[in-house]
């Protein structure tokens, strides 16, 4: 039997968990290596100078170390629902870029403060009107690229669920009528469940962790 692809994670991480759970709906099994930041491991360390999660080794030298690359080359093992249909690249740059910039200046202001500019921005106002395009978005069709989940929606999930997160009362008194049971659905959901188990940090010498949906013998 051929050695498992080697998945280096951390499991609070949005990124880790989009490429989880694409991993997961593809029925990929993997090594897991739960990674834990403030001491990552050299061999994390030695397969992506970027040393950031996730980290997928495929062996033989082949890395993917971009999550949406993770979920794309997942995707391309197996689709079963189809998600590569909602590969919508503005979609995705629009949450890695812009909204993303938001997220972590409302989330860690005294990261940035320091930063040209930062005082005056409301980035929880900024963060919550790219939410409300999404929100119309999701009025159209449930989704956001059509009726059932994708891509973009299992990627952009994460990300949203850590801006709700970070002030609960707050957004949920926001007027985000579509968006409010579509994020709750998928934190319902048993894909979210099953990618969230907590693991100990992986160190040389630990027996390997297989993670993903086995067969039942």
């Amino acid at each position: 039997m051929s050695a498992l692809p080697v998945l280096y994670s951390f499991r609070r991480c949005p990124y880790a968990m989009r490429a989880r759970m694409a991993l997961w709906a593809a029925g990929v099994t993997v090594e897991l290596r739960e990674v834990k930041l403030a001491n990552k491991p050299p061999e994390l360390i030695e397969a992506s100078t970027k040393a950031t999660v996730p980290v997928l080794d495929l062996g033989r030298g082949t890395i993917v170390d971009e999550s949406i690359a993770v979920m794309r080359w997942a995707l391309r093992q197996s689709d079963p629902e189809g998600w590569i249909a909602g590969d919508d690249a503005e979609l995705l740059a629009e949450a890695d870029g812009p909204f993303k910039h938001h997220l972590d200046r409302y989330k860690y202001p005294n990261r940035y403060e320091s930063e040209p500019g930062f005082g005056p921005v409301d980035h929880q106002a900024e963060g919550l009107a790219i939410l409300k395009r999404w929100d119309a978005r999701l009025s159209k069709q449930g989704q956001l690229c059509r009726e059932t989940r994708s891509l973009a929606d299992i990627a952009l999930f994460p990300f949203i669920r850590q801006f709700a997160n970070h002030n609960r009362d707050w957004f949920d008194a926001q007027d985000l009528p579509h968006l409010h049971p579509w994020l709750a659905a998928h934190l319902s959901s048993p894909l979210f469940a099953s990618i969230m188990p907590k693991f100990a940090p992986w160190q040389q010498g630990d027996g390997p962790v297989k993670f993903g949906p086995l067969p039942e013998n």
